[in-house]
């Protein structure tokens, strides 16, 4: 991530690399959310086995493993994402599903399912480390447009009327 220093950023600047970063944080926590949804329903279905229970139609886990990610979690809930066509993350955590059989989780074996936990595992994380360094930049760029307004640099009314 290109991180310019917030000090260095005229206000307008400052306030459209805020937003540009909100608003890729919006995909991010979606795609993350989803491929943790994935995740858990891998886990289920290798849960499952090992309790030696009969297949299930997936469907009714993804229900609860959708309502856990997409509605609940933490405070500030997801916001929606119009559009994730064409959309690199959203695309690579398409492709490992693809890769590695996701579409086909109640035959994979056992051990396809393992390899499927740890790639996707693998995947949740980066974009965890990932959405860690774009939430340390926006900090960052809060603060300083905290501290501006506090010392006068910045006011209320040239926000209102710009």
């Amino acid at each position: 991530m290109n991180a310019a220093d917030p000090q260095s950023l005229s206000l307008d600047q400052l306030r459209d690399e805020r937003n540009r970063l909100q608003n890729e944080d919006d995909v991010v926590s979606y795609v993350r959310r989803v491929a943790q949804a994935r995740l858990d329903l891998v886990r289920a279905e290798a849960h499952r086995r090992a309790r030696g229970e009969l297949s299930e139609d997936v469907s009714s886990e993804l229900r609860v493993v959708l309502s856990s990610h997409l509605t609940g979690g933490p405070p500030r809930p997801p916001r929606p994402v119009e559009n994730l066509e064409d959309n690199d993350l959203s695309d690579r955590l398409d492709a490992v599903c693809a890769e590695h059989g996701f579409s086909r989780l109640e035959s994979l074996s056992l051990s396809e399912l393992e390899v499927l936990d740890g790639e996707l595992t693998a995947f949740e994380r980066r974009v965890s480390d990932d959405r860690r360094e774009r939430y340390e930049h926006l900090d960052a760029l809060s603060a300083e447009l905290v501290r501006r307004y506090r010392d006068g640099e910045a006011s209320v009314d040239g926000l209102l009327g710009g």
